[in-house]
């Protein structure tokens, strides 16, 4: 028996894990302020790809109603969700299907948690980055007000503000592919 786990350990599992290498699905992500249309966009490259679609958002309302009413409330929820999706989302990539993640990559942190994700698989990756002024992403926020009224607490002016503070635009030394939508 001990030989026959040998021989699967030398031959097959290395074969084995060769073509998964050759086939891994791309993961897509995005950058760009509130309101710049990161969810929209990455619901039509969902679809147009045929992959799967992870929304933050939906994820944290999901697991965590009615708990996140602050900036510090985000953080602290989002981290808890992020070992167990960046699990979720390597599975997937291995699988050779492609992942769209609706998770904001607009700090340094937050994009180092992507690279994370994709270098330890050595999976391709995209990073989209949408280039919208202030006053656009803040037209698009009151658009959300009124059309998901649910998120009206959170979506604010104010928030806008706040989230912005930290906003740092990706960088070519970054190691992404990045992708730049005006």
């Amino acid at each position: 028996m001990e030989t026959v786990f040998t021989l699967l350990n030398l031959y097959v599992l290395p074969e084995y894990e060769k073509r998964g290498a050759m086939n891994k699905g791309v993961l897509t992500f995005f950058c760009g302020k509130m309101g710049a249309g990161k969810s929209t966009k990455s619901k039509i490259i969902a679809m147009e790809r045929k992959a799967v679609l992870l929304s933050e958002d939906e994820w944290l309302t999901s697991l965590y109603p009615d708990k996140i009413v602050s900036l510090e409330d985000y953080v602290t929820y989002s981290n808890l969700l992020k070992p167990q999706i960046k699990k979720l989302v390597q599975a997937i990539l291995v699988a050779g299907t492609d992942v769209v993640m609706d998770f904001p990559a607009n700090t340094i942190s937050q994009r180092d948690w992507f690279r994370s994700i994709f270098l330890e698989i050595e999976a391709p990756n995209e990073l989209i980055y949408i280039d919208l002024p202030n006053e656009e992403c803040l037209k698009q926020v009151q658009k959300r007000r009124v059309e998901q009224p649910e998120r009206a607490s959170t979506d604010t002016e104010e928030m806008f503000e706040k989230v912005t503070k930290y906003f740092v635009e990706p960088q070519s030394d970054e190691g992404f592919n990045i992708i730049r939508i005006e």
